[in-house]
């Protein structure tokens, strides 16, 4: 056991009972900070021995504040630290044991005095990590990456580093996979997502063109809201299509 729950058997309580929340709600009030975490996500996070939430007579998980807590803790050191999920659990367990344990470096988005997660500095650039770093931030293996990599899901940058965009869809992809969903069958989703971008790119493309300064930081921002509420379109259709296959 990774973590000794605070009340011992009272935990089961009703007082304490109070206070558990379902898979939906941990996931409802993650998704704030953490939007792409998925209940599956959560359950593999748990098969891994990083969370522990107490269990139903009949099998149902139950999370209490400080699992909530925990798993937001991970989450940040996976998305801001590029941190394997082994050295992430026994940094937590060396904190839990009371001891005075530094964040060990990984492939961090930017480090003034170095490049990222010690890597070679001509393969790492701010922002930018190596091809080790993805795999261990994704959990992936190198025959998983060679095969998004051939479909193009994840495009390497020039000298072979990953930006964060990179690790986000590794992230999604892999999780996809658990579900059964191959590489093969993730075309179409990117289709659409580059159809989209063009999309996009129609609107502000004359803004990026113009010579003043200010209506080129305009054009970065309408992108960027314009790629926002595509996506949430995106969902919204997705949804709307599930529920009429249902009827």
């Amino acid at each position: 056991m990774l973590r000794t729950p605070t009340g011992g058997a009272g935990h089961g309580t009703a007082a304490a009972g109070k206070r558990a929340m379902s898979i939906g709600t941990v996931l409802t009030q993650l998704r704030d900070e953490f939007p792409e975490v998925t209940i599956s996500k959560i359950r593999f996070l748990e098969t891994e021995g990083l969370i522990e939430p107490q269990r139903t007579p009949s099998g149902y998980r139950k999370f209490g504040p400080a699992d909530v807590e925990r798993l937001a803790q991970v989450l940040r050191m996976q998305r801001d630290h590029y941190l394997p999920l082994k050295v992430i659990r026994e940094h937590l367990e060396a904190v839990e044991r009371g001891e005075q344990a530094a964040l060990p470096a990984g492939g961090g988005r930017s480090d003034p005095t170095g490049p990222p997660g010690g890597q070679d500095p001509g393969q790492a650039t701010a922002g930018r990590i190596g091809r080790a770093e993805l795999l261990a931030a994704t959990g992936a293996t190198e025959e998983q990456l060679v095969e998004w990599e051939s479909y193009g899901l994840i495009v390497p940058a020039t000298g072979g580093s990953y930006d964060a965009e990179a690790v986000t869809v590794a992230r999604l992809v892999a999780d996809l996979g658990r579900f059964g969903l191959e590489p093969r069958h993730l075309r179409a989703v990117k289709a659409a997502a580059e159809r989209e971008a063009g999309l996009v790119e129609q609107v502000v493309a004359p803004l990026r063109r113009h010579r003043n300064p200010q209506t080129r930081a305009h054009a970065e921002a309408t992108a960027k809201e314009l790629a926002e509420l595509s996506v949430r379109l995106h969902a919204a259709l997705v949804q709307t299509a599930l529920k009429a296959s249902f009827l």
